[in-house]
């Protein structure tokens, strides 16, 4: 059973976990079909009555993996989803990876049959030859049970014996051979019953946690064997369940949000997914949910990359060993994601907003606000009515990233309210401002810079007829002075999406006016305006240092007199 590590990686797409679940639950189903047509054994589960036949077996059997056993289809999957984000604080993040594994499959089986594996399981093996035996007994553990069992009973009947027995009672000999065998074969199983109830009691997330909270954490130098350890005794666990289930056991761990932690914690993962927890005989599914162009340079800046020539890509190619890109989102998908984000603002769905208004008007109520809301919920649902109609060239100009659709979705409303309360709302179209809206989240960068060049030009006296040129012919005029600028905006022009799709969008579907900026520009909040702040400052220099060098060139060729 190796360990398989899949990376998926798209700048614009995410994993939906719920979608990649179902289609796993199915796979499952449909093998645990195929076994049964097969005439396999029907799988159990360790719940119920099965959950003492379960601590039966780890108490009293070794697990033996069969050539039937590694021939069964049946398969069950174990979810876990790792947002690396949560544990970003945290001084070892890949160690929060290791406690979020343990305390999954902790919660999967429950306390008690891990804990009676760490006191008396035994590591499962391979059977010799083609036996179908599956369980063998552990014979040592049942003699050294039994010997206790007969110690106590022969210690407990000697002291009966000394203490009741007349004409025995005097014997001071008796009595302490009885009391000495009791206590001492008693005291064996109290101490088994013990380990028990504590590992029942600490986990294995707890004894980790304890570990990295030691002040001598830094110089542990056992604490890697230590964890090591406890991951081991995970998949051991996991192989004796496998068998004992009747089925095949993978732990899919869903690792998301990687790109929201600082350099060295990224690292640190991937050398948690590297060094502890890809051996050969592990049950484990990594799914890597990253973006590519945001770890790489994270993984070139951190000290993992000796020996590699500082090369992130060739890093995840050793790490991830069945790599896929998501493709590009198509048009339905879009919708379902504007959809989804739409499902979190309950006031933004428009059976409850008409719900509302209707109700409003029922009970007569025409407070100063009332017209202003009704007007706000008109104009938000014609904006959302064109973003979810498929035939309008708008919805094609959907960002595939579900952060940045529900970017868009939470400030339609808000350009749309300040556009109303400016009284602006007649010059400018819901469509319209949603389209803006949906500009400024795109391309920041070249939006800014267009902004930019209209605003100084709109202050030179030639600046009246401004108004009327469209937003992509002043961005075309001035496009070889953003790429003279390109390396100082490299950051601001990164955040930019296709330029083709932004060339259309102005030209061809929304020719915005220099006009319309200005207006738009009022009540636009998603659009960060230290980016044009600073375009502003670069062209004024250059301005600066263009005037200097024409200073210059008078004054080493003065006029001839």
């Amino acid at each position: 059973m190796p360990c398989l590590t899949v990376g998926g990686g798209s700048p614009h797409a995410e994993l939906e976990p719920q979608e990649h679940k179902g289609f796993m639950r199915q796979e499952t189903a449909e093998r645990e079909a195929s076994e049964r047509l097969r005439g396999g054994q029907r799988p159990r589960s360790p719940r119920g009555w099965g959950l003492l036949q379960a601590l039966w077996y780890l108490s009293f059997y070794r697990a033996v993996v069969t050539e039937a056993h590694l021939r069964r289809r049946a398969l069950a999957f174990i979810f876990i989803r790792f947002s690396a984000w949560q544990f970003a604080g945290c001084d070892r993040l890949w160690a929060g990876l290791v406690t979020a594994l343990c305390a999954s499959v902790r919660g999967h089986f429950g306390a008690l049959p891990l804990s009676v594996f760490h006191v008396l399981g035994a590591r499962p093996r391979f059977a010799s030859g083609f036996s179908q035996r599956e369980w063998a007994l552990k014979r040592g553990l049942c003699l050294k049970l039994g010997a206790l069992l007969l110690a106590l009973g022969a210690g407990v009947a000697a002291l009966l014996v000394a203490l009741l027995v007349p004409g025995v009672a005097e014997s001071r000999v008796l009595k302490v051979l009885g009391s000495g065998a009791a206590t001492l074969s008693g005291s064996g199983l109290a101490l088994g019953a013990f380990s028990i109830l504590k590992n029942v009691v600490v986990s294995e997330k707890q004894r980790i946690e304890r570990l990295t909270n030691s002040e001598r954490f830094a110089s542990q130098l056992g604490f890697m064997s230590k964890v090591r350890a406890e991951v081991q005794a995970l998949v051991d666990f996991l192989a004796f369940m496998e068998v004992f289930e009747r089925r095949r056991l993978r732990v899919v761990l869903e690792i998301t949000g990687l790109e929201l932690c600082y350099p060295e914690k990224v690292a640190g993962v991937l050398n948690a997914v590297n060094t502890l927890l890809s051996d050969a005989n592990a049950p484990f599914i990594f799914i890597l949910a990253v973006d590519p162009s945001v770890i790489v340079p994270c993984l070139e800046q951190t000290g993992c990359m000796k020996g590699m020539a500082d090369n992130g890509y060739l890093y995840l190619n050793r790490t991830v060993t069945l790599p896929f890109s998501i493709p590009e989102m198509g048009a339905r998908s879009r919708l379902q994601l504007l959809d989804a984000a739409m499902q979190t603002r309950e006031d933004l769905m428009y059976r409850i907003i008409t719900r509302n208004v209707e109700r409003r008007r029922a009970k007569g109520d025409r407070g100063p606000d009332t017209a202003d809301d009704a007007d706000a919920v008109r104009c938000i649902h014609a904006a959302f009515r064109c973003l979810h109609d498929g035939s309008d060239p708008l919805s094609r100009y959907l960002p595939a990233c579900g952060t940045h659709v529900r970017r868009i979705v939470n400030t339609i409303p808000i350009t749309l309210r300040l556009l109303l309360h400016r009284a602006a709302g007649g010059a400018v179209a819901p469509r319209a401002a949603a389209a803006w809206v949906v500009l400024a989240d795109g391309w920041p960068c070249r939006l800014s810079w267009a902004l930019q060049c209209a605003e100084d030009a709109g202050q030179s006296p030639a600046g009246r007829e401004l108004g009327r040129r469209s937003l992509w012919s002043i961005f075309e005029e001035h496009a070889a002075e953003l790429g003279a600028l390109a390396q100082a905006l490299h950051n601001a022009l990164s955040l930019d999406g296709d330029p083709e799709l932004f060339q259309s969008f102005l030209q061809r579907d929304f020719p915005f006016t220099a006009r319309d900026a200005r207006i738009l520009l009022a009540v636009t909040v998603n659009l960060d305006h230290s980016i044009r702040h600073k375009m502003g400052l670069l062209r004024g220099l250059d301005g600066l240092r263009a005037a200097a060098a024409r200073v210059s060139r008078g004054v080493q060729c003065p006029p001839p007199e």
